[in-house]
């Protein structure tokens, strides 16, 4: 599989050196240039595998040739094996109170109690076989919100040839996500708290790797969704998901509580790789900028709000620049003056083609911090347990839609 920049102008890559680069030279995202697609039969044949399994069939075209299938399926199994739950990822049916064959999809089974386990655990173990193939190692930076620092540590923590350095907003993370992130003994992992927001942190990352002799230098990685291996790894439970659920020919439609843009983009990716996607529903806490670009066609950037579900206080939402890559069909030089005109004015108008398949693909709503509340009451109320505020997010925003 070759890869290339969002905003055109930098070398096409195989998958082990865009797992090492994280971010193009250009300061685009690689994306590749192709999808592979999955036929109805493929789709079918998910239903008698196993998680490991599936994520080594979806995510060897991905990988190839720069790492085997038969050491792809021995990392999936190894990531996977540790999860709390034999399925990894298992489906739960929502109270009627949500409607009717709506389904809560359980990301929370891996050892930091993070969705980001899913697509870290597998990520850590591809990054020691890619260094440990060519006898390097790296310096991985990364910005969190919370639920990444603490997943990215988990996995990468006493793996040869990784130090990994994380930085996160002071007092803007929750307490747990702090403590397991300040608390891990390894020698190679070092936790930095940034006087700021998210944005802040992941603007510095993104300075960082842009300075191509400063990335040169300390040989930088990333391990946040700008790593297109973060990605790859997210589209298998929407796979896994839709074959417990509705099976490989039935419509399905996610809601996704959406911050930096990963999880759902994820969701695109495997829909054009041949699952049936009806639509896409991006949930968003006060922090809506994404919301507020689906309704007026304008993305511009307010001030990051705190809010219950800090994983989403978010303004910039990087990955945001992989769909609008695929949208504008391909275009880099559009998007690179684009995202100069984001940065710059700290707002863009969509192109009415771009905005109108935006729209084709994808719903968008938001959830107050009141909604956030009567939803976790509610479902309570209504199951005897909890959802956390970034599922109660997604939640709220799924009773706005019913």
């Amino acid at each position: 599989m070759k890869y290339q920049s969002t905003r055109g102008n930098a070398p096409v890559l195989e998958f082990g050196d865009v797992l090492l680069a994280g971010l193009a030279e250009d300061g685009g995202l690689y994306v590749p240039t192709e999808f592979p697609l999955f036929t109805t039969a493929d789709l079918g044949s998910f239903t008698t595998m196993s998680y490991a399994e599936v994520a080594t069939r979806v995510l060897e075209p991905f990988v190839s040739p720069s790492i085997t299938s038969d050491d792809l399926g021995a990392m999936a199994e190894e990531s996977y094996s540790g999860f709390r739950s034999s399925d990894v990822v298992p489906i739960r049916e929502l109270p009627t109170e949500f409607g009717a064959n709506r389904y809560l999809v359980e990301l929370y089974w891996g050892p930091t109690f993070s969705f980001k386990d899913i697509a870290l655990q597998l990520l850590g173990r591809l990054f020691e076989y890619e260094l440990s193939r060519r006898s390097t190692s790296v310096t991985i930076v990364g910005a969190t919100s919370g639920d990444t620092g603490s997943a990215a540590i988990e996995a990468c923590k006493d793996r040869d040839g990784i130090e990994l350095v994380m930085l996160h907003p002071h007092n803007r993370v929750s307490d747990v996500q702090r403590r397991q992130m300040t608390t891990v003994g390894s020698a190679n992992i070092h936790n930095v708290a940034i006087e700021g927001t998210f944005d802040d942190c992941q603007d510095l990352v993104k300075g960082m790797f842009a300075d191509s002799r400063f990335r040169e230098r300390h040989r930088l990685a990333a391990v946040n969704s700008i790593n297109w291996a973060r990605v790859a790894a997210q589209t298998v439970y929407y796979f896994t998901s839709a074959s417990q659920i509705a099976g490989p020919s039935q419509p399905m439609s996610f809601c996704v509580p959406t911050g930096n843009f990963g999880n759902i983009f994820a969701g695109f990716i495997a829909s054009q790789m041949g699952l049936p996607v009806e639509r896409l529903v991006i949930a968003s806490n006060h922090n809506d900028i994404l919301t507020r670009t689906h309704s007026s066609g304008v993305m511009q950037i307010e001030e990051v709000q705190p809010s219950t579900s800090p994983a989403m206080d978010i303004q910039v939402s990087s990955n945001f620049e992989r769909l609008l890559f695929e949208l504008s069909n391909k275009d880099g030089r559009w998007l690179r003056a684009a995202m100069q005109t984001f940065r710059s004015q700290r707002e863009l108008e969509l192109e009415s083609s771009v905005l109108s398949k935006f729209r084709e693909n994808f719903d968008a709503g938001s959830a107050t911090e009141d909604e956030v509340d009567r939803t976790i009451k509610d479902y309570y109320l209504a199951n005897g347990d909890f959802v956390d505020p970034h599922t109660a997010v997604g939640l709220s925003v799924i009773k706005q839609m019913t």
